[in-house]
């Protein structure tokens, strides 16, 4: 090297420095030497400025010169792999302060070339993501390289049933910019039933600047242009997931099982119970007159003091063909009666029908109508015997029949005891005042053998 034409001034060194390329994560070196064209013993203190400061320095840092001798002095470079050092020309100066004459301070510079290289980080989120039909992801790039690229994306899967949207296609990225572009994965069958259907897939980034620089040189530079692919999985669900299936198939076997074993069953039991209550029942004592046992159309209505309207007398039935009226069968006749009871909600009320006398009642059918729905409890007794105490929300209408009378002697009574918690409502819609319950007794009154 010719160094170069020494500065004006006593004790001005003569200096030069040679031009020098770097690649960022590398180093280089360039000398830098130094003559004392001074007529006395000069000491230099050496140190790198601008730029390149940070990541440069000189060994040794400091010389000591006889007159007319000169001193190689090397200059070591180490920039760092980082988006902050952009490529290009980058000036390079050092420092040169001579002990002596301070005054004769001077700044050799020369121009470090600082090479390209070309880095991103790439990453997809999320790695897996599951639907029907489609799939969102977010890719995110970084140009950790130290020029301006431009980014574009490939996809890529196995048997492209994968259709494939990004949005924006391309990005521009600046060193040490970030940016995300969205993808979307559509597929375009669905699964209706079974397992989850899985579809990996990849994603090759493209750094269009890269690409250029390596298709220029001869050789190219896998480690630096060839980026591993982004991976990940859209995972297809059916329509119609397992435990819908076995919910289907339960139904149906619950319905199966209802029409083939359980509807036959209840209709079987339902026509025996109707049967039952149809089966013509004997009625006591003989036909008369042609007539057939039972068939007198006697209604005789109480009024809740044992005594019967519509009779030919007080307590009597009667034995015309009006209401009360009875017909004749065998030694009694055919007769009815009504135990009508009202009574209001907290209280208590008994209805009575005596027995003439000289005569015996044998009870074949009793009728009990709560034709309000009342709430509360009715006992119904035959003289001293009580036949049945029922709660009267548990019925609107309710009929019992024996096939062989319940004989009621001469004045026993036939009582209708009626504890009223709570009126109905009828079919009019309003609640009632009171409790209202009807007891109808019918039967054979005969004459007491004498």
């Amino acid at each position: 090297m010719t160094p170069s034409a020494a500065s004006s001034g006593p004790g001005a060194p003569g200096l030069d420095i040679p031009a020098v390329s770097v690649t960022p994560g590398g180093t280089a070196t360039t000398s830098l030497t130094v003559r004392n064209d001074s007529d006395i013993v000069e000491a230099y203190t050496l140190e790198v400025v601008g730029d390149c400061a940070p990541w440069a320095t000189v060994e040794p840092a400091r010389i000591s010169l006889y007159p007319g001798t000169s001193e190689t002095v090397t200059i070591t470079l180490a920039p760092p792999r980082s988006p902050e050092v952009r490529a290009g020309d980058v000036p390079l100066g050092v420092r040169v302060l001579p002990a002596e004459h301070p005054e004769s301070v001077t700044v050799p510079e020369t121009t470090v070339h600082i090479e390209e290289f070309h880095e991103l980080r790439t990453e997809i989120l999320p790695r897996r993501r599951r639907g029907w039909l489609r799939g969102r992801y977010r890719l995110a790039v970084r140009n950790e390289g130290n020029t301006p690229t431009r980014i574009s994306f490939r996809p890529e899967q196995a048997g492209e049933e994968l259709r494939f949207g990004f949005v924006p296609a391309d990005l521009q990225l600046e060193p040490g910019e970030s940016a995300e572009t969205r993808l979307r994965v559509r597929i375009g069958k669905p699964v209706w039933f079974g397992k989850p259907a899985v579809w990996p897939f990849t994603v090759h980034t493209t750094d269009g600047a890269a690409e250029a620089q390596a298709e220029a040189e001869a050789s190219a530079r896998p480690a630096t242009y060839v980026r591993p692919p982004l991976e990940a999985e859209f995972v297809q669900i059916p329509i119609f997931p397992k435990w819908l299936l076995a919910l289907l198939a339960a139904i149906l076997a619950l319905l199966l099982a209802w029409f083939a074993l359980v509807r036959p069953a209840v209709r079987s039991a339902a026509r025996q119970a109707a049967d039952e209550v149809v089966q013509p029942r004997p009625t006591p004592g003989g036909g008369k007159n042609g007539q057939s046992p039972g068939t007198g159309n006697g209604t005789g209505t109480g009024d809740g003091t044992g005594k019967e309207q519509g009779g030919s007398g007080p307590g009597v039935p009667s034995t015309s063909g009006g209401p009360g009226g009875t017909g004749t069968s065998g030694g009694g006749e055919q007769s009815s009666t009504t135990i009508d009871v009202q009574t209001s909600g907290g209280q208590t009320k008994t209805g009575t029908y005596p027995v003439p006398q000289g005569k015996v009642f044998g009870v074949t059918d009793i009728v009990v109508a709560n034709f309000q729905g009342d709430e509360g409890v009715m006992t119904i007794s035959f003289g001293d015997r009580k036949i049945t105490t029922i709660a009267l929300e548990t019925f609107r209408n309710q009929d019992y029949h024996w096939v062989t009378p319940i004989e009621i002697p001469a004045n026993a009574t036939v009582t209708a005891n009626v504890t009223c918690a709570k009126p109905g409502t009828p079919a009019t819609g309003r609640q009632a005042q009171q409790c209202h319950e009807v007891l109808n007794v019918s039967g054979v009154l005969a004459n007491v053998a004498q």
